[in-house]
């Protein structure tokens, strides 16, 4: 058997050498377009912060190396530019002779990847970069060395444009961040956002929020971004990460089925319209994990995973894939932020009714020394409490949470099944109830009507509601230094003694700094016959999101002060 394989990378190397391992006997030949195969694209920015230093550990794998490791026939500099399925055969151009010759398969497994998006009103010119491949890195640390710049203007606030803004701040470089969306890092709900956003500007980043560049185009030794409706921004090189497209125009040409935004439609088994192509990666439209609609997930652990499924399913094993759920993570400065799932806002476009908690935990026992507190916030279905997704962000402990949670996901596990987890514990690492048992306990109060919440969104029309009274249990020196307008202060501990002060007639908005001692309140005041509701995240998180306020300048370090009372 002889399979062909487009692409090098994620899915078109892992897919090589699974095959090889399954079927010694095959004869595997892989193209890749460009002069490197199997790198670490991840890696990339990271190579322009001076993070990684060594060039040549960007590259997991050499032609010569895949060649004996594997016995894989790879082929740089060499670019597939047409499959001609009636023939079982596909046209290769040497990409530096020129030189073209036909190659047959019995297999073809389609893995080019995707392409940064370079919109139409983007100039050319060598001082606009995109950050894609490891020649797009070497391109551009090579400007930086010999240029020495000292502005950019990174234009997109995903995961490459963040990583790049901080990568060049590392370096020396002043970033003006331009998104044109009112957040940065989409498959964050908009409140989680704000404190990303915190954290960029807290860092030295020019943050600019709902700005939609029309323009790009180099002036000499300058970039300049035209911004509809705003003033104009130049510095002395530009780099796009406005997202990408999947690359499948030779699919296209093929007769292939393809589906949302040109991706290849394939099944379970990775196989597309053509039972003798199988397609993997970028390139691919797959199924969400948690809804089952079509999506593109252009992450590398999901391609990886196609890759060998695709192989499998070639040497003849029936392997199935069963959906993504965009389970990431990014580094952004000192923090960590990670999602997996449906955000709120994702759940509810796809028609799901959904509820959400927020927790301020800390990562390991608040006595232990060095512990800082992550914001968690988990997604989940009101009717029968299914974990549908989670956010957090925090200094540690952030992704080894997300992991649970995005296991708890795939295993269609409810909020009750949290609180059952048992899960490490040890002071350096954890509390005796770790924040994913604390969700599921707080999503199981909410559920059971033990407490009411309320959220930012909320305080605004609370305000103008005669019947409602704005509760502070924070001690005189929190309330003090940041509290809700016309809130009344009673602080938790005194609160059963000073019960007489409040209005029964009214009902109680309760909020402490995180939304524990509240929460605590909110029960006083209940047994006591009081109607009330716990604010969500609490006065920290209000000010973060709903007053745009600094991220660690609320009364204490936001995510580092000690675990409450």
């Amino acid at each position: 058997m002889k399979v062909v394989i487009i692409g090098g990378v994620a899915g078109g190397a892992t897919a090589a050498a699974r095959l090889r391992r399954l079927d010694e006997s095959a004869r595997i030949v892989m193209f890749e377009r460009g002069g490197y195969v199997s790198y670490a694209n991840c890696g990339l920015p990271y190579y322009i912060g001076g993070v990684i230093a060594d060039r040549g550990k960007l590259t997991l794998q050499t032609p010569e190396s895949f060649r004996r490791r594997f016995n894989v026939d790879v082929r740089v500099h060499s670019e597939v530019t047409e499959i001609v399925r009636a023939e079982k055969k596909v046209r290769v151009r040497d990409t530096q002779s020129g030189a073209e010759y036909w190659e047959s398969y019995d297999k073809l497994i389609y893995a080019p990847g995707a392409a940064a998006v370079r919109p139409p009103f983007v100039g050319e010119g060598d001082r606009i970069f995109t950050l894609r491949t490891v020649e797009d890195t070497f391109r551009l640390d090579d400007f930086l060395r010999s240029a020495a710049p000292s502005r950019a203007i990174v234009i997109g606030g995903g995961f490459i444009g963040i990583e790049a803004a901080e990568n060049l701040a590392e370096r020396g470089v002043r970033v003006t961040l331009v998104q044109m969306e009112e957040q940065v890092m989409l498959p964050f709900d908009y409140d989680m956002a704000c404190i990303l956003r915190a954290q960029l500007v807290g860092k030295g980043i020019d943050l600019r929020l709902s700005s939609k560049v029309i323009g790009l185009q180099q002036e000499g030794d300058a970039v300049v971004a035209q911004v509809e409706n705003a003033p104009s921004v130049s510095a002395d090189f530009a780099m796009l990460a406005i997202g990408v497209v999947p690359e499948t125009g030779l699919a296209k040409e093929a007769g292939l089925r393809l589906g949302k935004k040109g991706a290849v439609v394939v099944d379970a088994h990775m196989c597309t319209s053509d039972p003798d192509i199988y397609a993997a990666g970028d390139a691919v439209q797959i199924a969400d994990a948690v809804t089952g609609a079509d999506v593109l997930v252009p992450l590398a652990g999901p391609a990886n995973k196609q890759g060998r499924i695709a192989a499998d399913n070639v040497a003849g094993i029936p392997s199935v894939y069963r959906g993504a759920q965009g389970s990431s993570v990014l580094k952004i400065f000192d923090m960590t932020a990670a999602s997996t799932g449906l955000s709120e806002r994702a759940a509810e476009a796809a028609g799901l009714d959904a509820g959400s908690a927020l927790l301020f935990s800390p990562e390991h026992a608040s006595y232990y020394p060095g512990g800082k507190n992550m914001t968690l916030k988990v997604v989940y279905e009101k009717s029968s409490g299914r974990i549908l997704g989670a956010q957090c962000i925090g200094y540690g402990g952030v992704e080894k949470r997300i992991d649970v949670l995005a296991t708890a996901i795939r295993a269609k596990m409810t909020a009750e099944d949290l609180t059952d987890l048992d899960l490490c514990y040890a002071p350096p690492y954890s509390s005796a109830k770790d924040p994913v048992n604390m969700a599921g306990y707080v999503i199981g109060n909410i559920r059971a009507g033990i407490v009411r919440q309320h959220t930012w969104r909320d305080v605004p029309v609370l305000a103008a509601d005669p019947n409602a009274l704005f509760l502070d249990v924070q001690t005189p020196p929190e309330y003090a230094a940041a509290h809700i307008d016309g809130a009344v202060n009673i602080p938790v501990d005194e609160l059963r003694a000073r019960l007489g002060e409040l209005d029964k007639s009214k009902t109680i908005y309760v909020n402490c700094y995180s939304g524990l001692r509240s929460y605590i309140a909110c029960r006083i005041l209940s047994a006591n016959g009081f109607a009330c509701s716990n604010l969500a995240g609490g006065i920290r998180f209000y000010t973060v999101v709903a007053q745009g306020g600094a991220y660690d300048d609320v009364a204490r370090h936001l995510c580092g002060i000690p675990a409450e009372r």
